[in-house]
């Protein structure tokens, strides 16, 4: 079965450019000029990725993006001509897997689409059991659940992969480049923002005081670090 990608953006030009680049890859794509027909695609189809374009008439991208995370952890890549950190930060605090600027090539769209899908389906290396115990966090590998004090954690793909990658290099300081390129893939490197953004995310569901951690440490001019409690 082929992978369902839905496009969203205002631009009929850019939206069918890059349908037919999809389609030429052997994607399905399907295409919406805003947030409000993309929604009614995602309703009615199994779509794989969603690539989205931030400003766009009856609904924006932001909204799209919020409404799409209230019922699905499918991966969204941003395309957009907003650039600015507090765009990209924006995005990826409502739950978007990656952000592109606009211009952009057609090689580094089809590997950052590569990437998120890989992210998506990656599967850690499971213990003889299949689980990987930290203190109070358990991740069932087969399942891609993660449970703290019993009690599933709500993870998106790129939530999950970058907690177990963690709690499997427990105590070790992890280098920004390290787990880029580990969690989100070798195309990346150089968005520590991503990074924040994922941590402060992380932070918020496994700390007590997320203000204040004391199992995901930053490791100032490093990196960050994991450790059990």
């Amino acid at each position: 079965m082929k992978t369902a990608v839905l496009v969203v953006d205002d631009e009929k030009s850019l939206r069918n450019f890059v349908r037919r680049n999809l389609e030429i890859r052997g994607f399905q794509a399907f295409a919406a000029a805003n947030g409000l027909e993309a929604l009614a695609i995602f309703n009615t189809e199994a779509i794989d990725l969603v690539i989205l374009d931030l400003m766009m008439p009856h609904m924006n991208g932001m909204e799209t993006i919020r409404r799409i995370r209230q019922e699905s952890l499918t991966p969204i890549i941003v395309l957009s001509a907003l650039g600015e950190e507090d765009d990209k930060v924006q995005a990826l605090n409502l739950g978007a897997d990656d952000y592109l600027t606009k211009p952009f090539g057609v090689g580094e769209l089809m590997a950052r689409v590569q990437a998120v899908l890989r992210r998506s389906q990656w599967t850690p290396t499971p213990s003889a059991d299949g689980r990987l115990v930290r203190g109070d966090l358990v991740a069932d590998l087969d399942r891609h659940v993660i449970t703290q004090n019993g009690r599933a954690l709500k993870l998106t793909p790129t939530e999950f992969n970058l907690l177990v990658y963690f709690m499997e290099n427990s105590g070790k300081a992890l280098t920004h480049r390290a787990i880029l390129q580990r969690v989100w893939g070798p195309e990346y490197g150089q968005e520590a923002e991503y990074l924040r953004v994922y941590i402060g995310r992380l932070r918020q569901k496994i700390e007590t005081d997320p203000a204040h951690p004391r199992l995901l440490l930053t490791e100032r001019g490093i990196g960050y670090s994991f450790v059990s409690s």
